[in-house]
């Protein structure tokens, strides 16, 4: 790449992930510098998106920065047949970083070797989202006082779960223990489950959402079951509410236990279980303004006291 762009969470070593974390705690304690001040930040989401377009936008203007872009892709020059290429190049022009979401997995890869500017990846399909991994990373290492040594349970949609595939590949650094709860229909991929093995990552495999994952977890990972990665409307009726955190299954937890989800959710956290203050993800979803803050001013090399 010619650009310091952040594609994969591969793309940040062990060294990499701690110093974006240490940038992060900075702007956990102050949000708003005007460190973007006469920058402009394109906001390309050719797949919908509230959460991350809007923590990304909050990020820049807390930065002072201007934000150009487009949330419907059916409003832009790629519904006409411009190429993804074109696009790239044209907000080149104009911007001096670009975030981008996708629904073709390798796109913001593509992005970033035909941009002179650097590209942060929103999420590209089923495969990667990092900074949703620097924020996940930053909560597990702020509630938790470390990422080293940690078990992680992690239930629900880890076929199609990019935040999933992500957060594996960037705790492996830390020697985590993982529990991979899910029904056989989004099981983890081999992919992986090689990745594991070739790193030397301890995990187990349940389709059971039993008391033992649960209450031997310092972190509880839930996902949604992603409708729109289904091809098969019934297959996804089968799968949609086959595990539902209730307040009750959390009374035997470790005290440090938090639960974190990447959001939106659906039916697999009940209500109830907000009240808890083992319930961390609406304060995890507040970490990554910080977050994207921290790898905003990486990505474009600039300095933070």
């Amino acid at each position: 790449m010619c650009n310091k762009s952040l594609v994969s969470i591969t793309d940040y070593s062990r060294e990499d992930i701690l110093r974006i974390i240490n940038l992060t705690k900075k702007f956990d304690e102050n949000p708003n510098r005007r460190l973007l001040e006469g920058k402009v930040c394109a906001t390309l989401f050719f797949e919908p998106s509230t959460r991350t377009r809007l923590s990304f936008e909050t990020a820049v203007n807390r930065l002072g920065g201007r934000i150009i872009g487009f949330s419907d892709a059916a409003t832009t020059s790629s519904s006409k047949g411009e190429t993804l290429k074109d696009t790239i190049a044209m907000v080149n022009n104009y911007a001096d970083i670009i975030i981008m979401r996708h629904h073709l997995e390798g796109a913001a890869r593509y992005a970033s070797e035909v941009s002179s500017i650097p590209i942060i990846n929103a999420g590209d399909g089923a495969n990667q989202h990092p900074t949703q991994t620097m924020l996940d990373l930053y909560s597990i290492f702020k509630t938790q006082g470390t990422l080293e040594n940690l078990e992680l349970t992690v239930v629900g949609d880890l076929k199609y779960g990019r935040t999933v595939h992500s957060l594996i590949i960037g705790m492996s650094h830390f020697n985590p223990t993982f529990n991979f709860v899910a029904p056989e229909e989004l099981r983890l991929p081999e992919t992986y489950k090689n990745f594991c093995d070739s790193h030397n990552i301890k995990y187990e495999e349940y389709t059971d959402f039993s008391p033992e994952v649960i209450n031997n977890a310092d972190i509880l990972y839930m996902t949604r079951v992603q409708r729109e990665r289904f091809t098969d409307l019934m297959e996804y009726e089968k799968v949609k509410n086959v595990y539902i955190l209730k307040k009750d299954m959390i009374a035997d937890t470790k005290e440090n236990l938090r639960i974190l989800h990447p959001l939106p959710r659906v039916n697999e956290i009940q209500q109830d279980v907000d009240d808890s203050p083992k319930a961390y993800y609406f304060e995890q979803a507040k970490n990554g303004v910080f977050t994207r803050e921290a790898v905003i001013c990486d990505a474009l090399n600039i300095n933070v006291e």
